[in-house]
């Protein structure tokens, strides 16, 4: 028997050697496609591998980055035709969370021993992927450039939490979406240091500093205005969609003056801003930096006080990639910064004063959002991390944030009444107050203004009895894409789901209605009708999803918000009578 196991495991060995070889070697190109004209000049791409009818035009400049500056127009070719058949380089990022963050999901998914080793040799086999400071690139999908009439436009921003990740990530390379009718458009955008440092010698440079990322969204939509007809694709039906940061910036972008009238829906899966009160040059709140004082933290071992912003764009690329990685407790206040100018408000305070465009949104967040995050947190609460400790201790410190009675009512409707059932409750509860509250928030303002509001919640789980992470943050992303990896266990239910999650898609970016023929009815929500479509094996919709737990968290949530906007503005009074309508009633009392 060991003789035979000795045998089989050389025999793996070997089979993963090759495969790892086979993985190694470059795929063979695309066949060129047909030369399209942009405004910059032409671009031929290639015909996809896999649908012949669908072309790919990557790596296409939508603007100039230069460090620590708003973008810049995009180079010109003019009569020379542009290669776009290989990908731009990526947007210089530290790596060291992301490798993190996928060996969790492979390890929580329930796979065999056998099943987890394929994964790794797969990713292991990867080549590293070509970085820069100048990313600014985007891909576009499409089976319309010869078509008679316009295809709705989806743009994609990735996730990562403004950190890491780009439009070229293979999970979003995939037909499923173009074949369901759309143009289908990814995104590099700048990220951490680099997109979002804010410091007060950029500030004294150009009177602002930060949101370099947030503003190079706003040119690439800028971009898919200008040229998505090109490509067949309708520049007056853009649907903008995103996944965790990239559902962040979308809500980021429609409190973005830049970014007016740029996208006519929108799609936000696991992700809104309404919790950021980060501020240029104030903080409202004890412990908590303003954007310039983290920024100048960031770079005190990097260049003198004095530095100007020349020097500062002097420091070399590696050296603040190896700072990031020092200090990643400073990662978290690289995201989009209010400075009166280019951000005016707190998105919360924007969504809660309806000063954000009235568009259709479809918006949600998955069952275990928390799963993935409570190691590092160790709290059922971003707002006070590392809740640790005895059961008073940490029931003392959930007071602190929530005060006493909606404190003990969260450890009440968790659960999380003894230490034994604390961080299973707990992990519940932060996926939540990371996600959940702010997705119903958003949407409830959105309907509150008028516009089609449709919430869902995302439920499947690995099909594995082993598996420990549930319906996990970016579970979904595979099911919207039908961009399942070839080695995962796939059922048949599955398959279903993500045709189904794919015409819902669609068929909202379409007309701003997911429902369509031969799905289940996906119900509105609104101010009147807490209405979720629960998406599993079998969709049906739901009402009140965790309605008491996540009153309580939006209960916090705006307390936030009004501290540092100020409360919402009274409503205006209803307008006085005309006198001269007024008609005396005479003889009488």
């Amino acid at each position: 028997m060991r003789r035979l196991s000795i045998v089989l495991f050389f025999v793996f060995a070997a089979a993963a050697g090759y495969g790892w070889y086979s993985l190694r070697q470059p795929p063979k190109p695309m066949d060129i496609s047909e030369p399209v004209r942009i405004h910059q000049g032409i671009v031929v791409g290639g015909i996809n591998r896999d649908n012949p009818a669908i072309r790919e035009f990557n790596g296409i400049p939508y603007a100039t980055a230069e460090r620590w500056k708003p973008p810049a127009p995009p180079p010109q070719w003019g009569a020379t035709s542009r290669d776009a058949r290989e990908f731009g380089p990526e947007c210089l990022q530290p790596r060291t969370r992301f490798g993190t963050f996928v060996n969790q999901i492979i390890d929580g998914m329930g796979l065999s021993f056998f099943d987890r080793l394929a994964a790794r040799i797969v990713i292991s086999a990867q080549d590293a992927p070509a970085e820069a400071e100048d990313c600014l690139f985007l891909n576009v999908r499409t089976a319309n450039i010869k078509g008679t009439s316009p295809q709705p436009v989806m743009v994609w921003l990735h996730g990562g939490a403004h950190q890491y990740g780009s439009g070229s990530s293979a999970i979003y390379q995939s037909n499923g979406l173009v074949e369901k009718g759309v143009v289908l458009v990814t995104v590099n955008y700048r990220l951490g240091a680099f997109g979002y440092l804010a410091h007060p010698a950029l500030t004294e440079e150009a009177g602002t500093s930060g949101n370099y990322g947030l503003l190079d969204q706003a040119a690439a939509l800028a971009w898919v205005s200008e040229n998505i007809a090109a490509f067949g694709g309708d520049p007056s039906n853009v649907t903008v969609f995103g996944e965790s940061a990239g559902a962040q910036s979308i809500t980021e972008l429609m409190a973005l003056p830049a970014a007016d009238g740029l996208f006519q829906k929108v799609i936000l899966q696991s992700g809104a801003s309404t919790g950021n009160m980060l501020h240029l040059n104030r903080s409202e709140f004890p412990g908590i930096l303003a954007a310039e004082e983290a920024g100048a933290e960031f770079l005190s071992t990097l260049a003198p006080p004095a530095a100007t912003a020349k020097d500062l764009r002097a420091i070399p690329a590696a050296a603040i990639i190896s700072r990031s990685d020092a200090r990643a407790d400073l990662n978290g206040y690289f995201l989009p910064v209010v400075d009166g100018r280019v951000l005016p408000r707190p998105i919360g305070a924007a969504f809660r004063d309806g000063d954000v465009p009235k568009v259709a949104m479809l918006a949600g967040y998955n069952a275990d959002e928390g799963s993935l995050f409570y190691d590092l947190f160790q709290s059922p609460t971003i707002l006070s991390t590392q809740m640790t400790g005895t059961l008073e201790q940490r029931e003392k410190a959930l007071a602190e944030v929530f005060g006493q009675n909606p404190a003990k009512a969260l450890q009440a409707l968790y659960g999380m009444d003894s230490l034994e059932t604390w961080d299973k409750a707990a992990t519940d509860m932060l996926g939540d107050d990371m996600f959940g509250v702010h997705m119903r928030f958003v949407a409830r303002q959105n309907a509150q203004g008028g516009a089609p509001t449709y919430l869902y919640h995302f439920t499947r789980v690995p099909p594995s009895r082993t598996q420990t992470i549930g319906a996990y943050h970016a579970a979904e992303i595979s099911f919207v894409f039908d961009s399942h990896f070839r080695g995962m266990k796939i059922k048949d239910a599955d398959r279903k789901l993500t045709d189904r999650m794919g015409s819902y898609w669609t068929n909202f970016a379409r007309t701003g209605d997911p429902n369509g023929d031969g799905l289940p009815a996906w119900p509105a929500s609104s101010t009147d009708a807490d209405i979720w479509m629960e998406l599993d094996a079998t969709p049906e919709a739901i009402e009140g999803l965790r309605a008491r737990k996540l009153d309580i968290l939006e209960e916090a949530l705006r307390n936030r918000i009004d501290a540092v906007a100020g409360p919402p503005p009274e409503p205006p009074p209803p307008p006085a009578p005309d006198d001269a309508t007024i008609v005396p009633v005479l003889g009488g009392e």
